[in-house]
């Protein structure tokens, strides 16, 4: 897998231009207001695929675009129109149903490292494929839990030891769980019914996404760069290299039907050529306009370059990251949720449960529409979700320093 892109250093383009290009992904990824109202499939399409890791990001990216509430989106799971898959470098995303087949395919590729290494501890290919044999003939009824299923499955499964355990393997099961969910055989289904947490049932995946897929490893891979740069563009082939986890050649490979243009005043940047006059036309907004969305949304996390988010001007800022204080504009990632105007990074903020309210803090002035998105999000976090976790092992404990360092900022 490649390494995330390196930190943007100081800017070689125009502040104007900075200012057109976050914008633009704004736009494009229907935070401006313009996807309001639309079906969850719809928003995922348009915005790009939400990563999931058992956190509250899926539902944070639905409702700051669309005003998704927390069952409307749980809902769209259950009549499969969205699903959580293993796809894009073997992580797990919540996809439209029209992606289902592509997000396998471009999966597969990555599924087969657990299993690599658990031949290290004498697994074999043989006895992993007679335990799917098995777990498919268990799942002919309603989902099942991991434990109804290593009942159902006998001796056909084992334990591997500690040195399993150091390898974050305990038992065969979930090898055979992981390459029929790659294949499309299976799927899993949240126990609970909701996308923040990480207990799962199992079903039979009848008929296979993957039944009707006929084109190759390398079309696939093509199609997805089609949507990366629909979601995201004008972004760089590097970027697209980390959110695939292909190499330098295959991501050169994918792109190369695509007839990427250099973007007007970033010609280090590509978009499609359909998009290239749209977006040399294009004006930001001259009003500002809120969100609040997760720590791992796609307008930050699927081209992983987030000072390309910052004015110049922010990148000093220090904030709390990995329990240090680092400059904003020496990371890749968020450190907490964010807070953003027309695709600037504005602010950041979390989720106290404890107190059921937002904290947070932002380096623009606060002015009644920024406070109302502020309180429009806490509303839905409180109501619907009850937490706003980034991933599955966030929590009120680990996020209190992240807490109290926004609180003491905006004090």
């Amino acid at each position: 897998m490649p390494a995330a892109p390196a930190a943007s250093a100081a800017s070689t383009i125009s502040a104007a231009t900075a200012a057109r290009l976050r914008a633009w992904w704004w736009h494009r990824q229907g935070l401006d207001g313009t996807l309001q109202g639309h079906a969850p499939a719809e928003v995922l399409e348009r915005s790009g695929w939400a990563r999931s890791v058992g956190g509250a990001g899926p539902y944070l990216a639905l409702h700051a675009r669309a005003g998704t509430r927390r069952a409307d989106a749980d809902a769209a799971v259950v009549r499969l129109a969205i699903h959580e898959l293993p796809s894009a470098r073997g992580c797990t995303y919540v996809l439209p149903a029209a992606d289902f087949a592509l997000g396998l395919a471009v999966g597969r590729d990555f599924a087969g490292a657990d299993l690599r290494s658990a031949m290290k501890l004498g697994v074999t290919e043989e006895e992993v494929s007679r335990l799917c044999d098995a777990v498919l003939a268990a799942l002919g009824g309603p989902p099942l839990e991991p434990d109804a299923i290593r009942d159902a499955t006998g001796g056909l499964w084992r334990a591997l030891g500690e040195e399993g355990r150091k390898k974050g393997l305990t038992t065969t099961l979930p090898l055979a769980l992981g390459r029929l969910q790659a294949r499309g055989d299976i799927r899993r289904v949240p126990v609970n019914g909701r996308l923040d947490q990480q207990r799962y049932a199992y079903v039979r995946w009848t008929p296979n996404p993957l039944a009707a897929d006929a084109g190759s490893t390398a079309d696939a891979y093509t199609a997805l760069a089609r949507r990366f740069f629909r979601w995201v563009g004008p972004a760089t082939p590097k970027e697209f290299q980390w959110f695939s986890g292909l190499g330098a050649r295959a991501v050169a490979q994918a792109m190369a039907p695509l007839g990427l243009v250099p973007a007007d005043g970033a010609a280090d940047r590509l978009l499609l050529p359909e998009d290239a006059e749209a977006f040399r036309r294009f004006e930001p907004p001259a009003a500002p306009q809120y969100a609040l969305v997760g720590s791992l949304d796609a307008i930050a996390a699927a081209r992983r370059d987030l000072p390309s988010l910052l004015d110049d001007d922010d990148r000093a800022r220090p904030v709390l990251a990995d329990a240090a204080e680092r400059p904003l504009g020496n990371l890749s990632d968020l450190p907490s949720h964010a807070i953003l105007d027309r695709g600037r990074l504005v602010g950041l903020w979390e989720y106290d449960p404890d107190a059921r309210a937002i904290a947070w803090t932002a380096w623009v002035p606060t002015t009644p529409a920024l406070r109302a998105a502020v309180e429009a999000t806490e509303a839905f976090v409180r109501d619907d979700l009850g937490d706003a976790r980034s991933f599955s092992l966030d929590s009120p404990k680990s996020r209190r320093p992240r807490i109290e360092a926004l609180r003491k900022a905006t004090a």
